[in-house]
């Protein structure tokens, strides 16, 4: 099957002059290759700069050459006619009651994505990142399915979603003691797997020791279950995995996850068990969201306790976030908790996700991004204007 291009559309001869090329998300060596192709650095002497530019960037957050205090005037100089540094434009940015926060950041025209920090999650806390603008899967109970895919991706533009919740959180220089975000999620809009190459690349730029570094076993890849990749997600970035399931046949898996019409859920399984390193201290994590009436019964609880025998796994019950015009209702808290207990006395940790960010769509299954959006300053006026007529 032909891949689908959701690549930008290329600059015609007609464009104005080339913008300067972001160094941001460029794996080491895609760095070390742009400072050479450029001819501002002789190839003996390109690993070396690459690797003083590298700490820059990504330990010290910087974003103009000049303050490359370790590297020629005249050579900053040069790198800054031919390269950037800029972060992308921050749209908006909302803060929760409970301090959540998220961002809408726009890539480019008609090009905006949300990501979200959630604090005290995992061990401090946690980035869910996207990694496509809109999203193709049309799961019904997310209201990121409701938004036409628009493209994948970059791994700058992956990468860039981090910087910028490091700028807000000002936690640069890189430090590995008392930081509060240590654990990043892929999570936010779009199917990982279906960008598996940008992911791969942004990963490895995250996971780097001498930059971001946030380890491997604290990078999390979700995906809905498009089964051909999952072996190959561990065994190219050894991210720990999550599975998008809810719930344990084909007939309701079919309504709420569509793909699994595709990959029905003993194909998925199969891929799992395949997956790299699992074993206690790698669990795969299976993501449940409860919807009332819908998959939430005790025979449904069971029924999961067996579909997970042999693997090692824990649950994540997720009470189901309601947005404008969902279907679904949330299960009550009562049946979550019954539904945790047995899946609990099945051998299983089930942790209830405390809904985070709810009061501004930051929380799970809520993002969606659109260009139509107003600006932050037009909505707020909007609103005013509408609280105060004439």
């Amino acid at each position: 099957m032909t891949a689908l291009d959701l690549s930008l559309p290329a600059a015609s001869a007609a464009d104005a002059a080339p913008q300067a090329k972001s160094l941001i998300g460029l794996t080491r060596e895609g760095l070390r290759a742009a400072l050479i192709e450029s001819g501002l650095v002789d190839e003996k002497k390109a690993r070396m700069r690459a690797d003083q530019l590298w700490r820059w960037i990504y330990h010290y957050g910087v974003t103009d050459f000049a303050d490359m205090t370790d590297v020629g005037k005249e050579l900053r100089g040069r790198l800054a006619e031919r390269f950037t540094l800029a972060r992308p434009e921050l749209a908006d940015k909302q803060v929760s009651n409970d301090g959540t926060v998220k961002f809408l950041i726009r890539f480019a025209p008609g090009v905006e994505a949300e990501s979200v920090f959630i604090p005290d999650v995992g061990k401090a806390g946690a980035l869910c990142v996207s990694s496509q603008v809109g999203c193709t899967l049309n799961c019904t109970f997310c209201h990121t399915g409701t938004q036409a895919l628009v493209r994948n991706l970059t791994a700058e533009e992956i990468v860039a979603q981090v910087m910028v919740a490091r700028d807000h959180l000002e936690e640069w220089p890189t430090s590995n003691e008392n930081r509060r975000l240590t654990n990043i999620v892929f999570m936010g809009m779009g199917e990982p797997l279906y960008n598996l190459d940008q992911v791969d690349n942004a990963i490895a730029v995250i996971a780097d020791g001498d930059g971001l570094s946030i380890s491997r076993r604290r990078i999390t890849v979700s995906t809905a279950g498009v089964v051909p990749k999952i072996p190959e997600l561990g065994e190219r970035t050894s991210a720990m995995l999550a599975i998008s399931l809810h719930a344990t046949n084909d007939d309701l898996r079919n309504e709420l996850v569509p793909l699994n019409k595709k990959y029905p859920i003993a194909e998925l399984f199969a891929a799992i068990r395949a997956y790299p390193g699992l074993g206690n201290a790698r669990r795969v994590t299976f993501e449940y969201v409860m919807l009332k009436g819908v998959n939430d019964s005790e025979a449904e609880a069971k029924a999961l306790v067996q579909l997970l025998k042999g693997v090692p796994a824990k649950i994540n019950l997720i009470p189901f976030n309601p947005w404008p015009d969902s279907p679904y209702e949330c299960s009550d808290w009562d049946t979550i908790e019954a539904f945790a207990e047995v899946l609990n006395r099945g051998g299983y940790a089930s942790p209830i996700r405390t809904p985070r960010g709810r009061d501004i769509l930051a929380a799970c299954g809520q993002l969606r991004s659109e260009s139509k959006k107003l600006r932050a300053s037009e909505r707020r006026k909007a609103e005013q204007d509408a609280a105060n007529p004439g």
